[in-house]
């Protein structure tokens, strides 16, 4: 436990000093067998990525070390509860354990949760408010998308 709580401040501080360059208050490091591998802090205003959250990019960096979209065995530590996005990469690349030290409810006084998109996320995909839907396309004259792809991926 007290190991989690020095990975998790270590978040929390790469947060704080995110904040005084002018970023948002969220920092991740990704840990893996005790050791921190990778870290990343929120650049969604510096780069206009709305992907660039600090889980995002430590994910990003810690694949490019591990040499594998596979991060099995890593554990992301994070200052603020991952949004949908987030956990949905973590899920992923197979991590198996995140841990956070603020609380969407922490978050929320601040325009900071993610809560209500959560929710969102939870209902059936024709009653969310955005627009979704399956259209086929006819590709008749080629093979099938993930056809040619599995074919692809057994000549290699």
């Amino acid at each position: 436990m007290e190991q989690e709580k020095r990975f998790l401040r270590e978040a929390v501080a790469l947060a704080r000093t995110n904040i005084e360059k002018g970023g948002r208050p969220f920092g991740a490091v990704a840990v893996r067998n005790g050791e921190v591998i990778a870290s990343g802090v929120n650049q969604m205003l510096e780069t206009g990525d709305p992907t660039s959250h600090a889980e995002m990019n430590a994910l990003r960096l810690a694949a490019q070390r591990l040499g594998s979209p596979r991060l099995d065995g890593v554990a992301i530590y994070a200052s603020g509860q991952p949004c949908p996005m987030c956990l949905a990469a973590m899920r992923m690349a197979g991590i198996t354990e995140i841990a956070y030290a603020h609380s969407n409810a922490d978050a929320e006084p601040y325009g900071l949760s993610t809560a209500a998109i959560y929710a969102e996320l939870a209902k059936p995909l024709g009653e969310q408010s955005m627009r979704f839907r399956h259209v086929p396309v006819d590709e008749t004259d080629a093979a099938p998308l993930y056809a040619e792809w599995q074919q692809r991926q057994k000549k290699d």
